[in-house]
């Protein structure tokens, strides 16, 4: 016996929507659509690239906060807007 792959169970949620349908069931609809959501990753939150020469070292930024008393604030409210 074999798994079911994503198409298998894409199609079986889609039968499940339908029966959800034709039975006026609207909670067994929003699990089937939130089950194809998730399993299509569309639940997960979009992570922005990276450059890796961009990325600062943990101690360069420790030393950086250590000698300026504004940085920290900025920094906080930079990735406030950020994400």
């Amino acid at each position: 016996m074999r798994l079911p792959g994503i198409n298998d169970l894409i199609q079986d949620l889609q039968l499940a929507k339908q029966i959800a349908i034709e039975d006026r069931n609207p909670n067994a609809l929003i699990m089937a659509t939130v089950s194809q959501a998730k399993l299509l990753g569309l639940d997960k939150p979009i992570i922005k690239d990276v450059n890796a020469d961009a990325v600062q070292s943990i101690s360069d930024l420790m030393n950086e906060l250590a000698n300026d008393d504004q940085l920290l604030p900025k920094r906080i409210s930079h990735a406030q807007d950020e994400y």
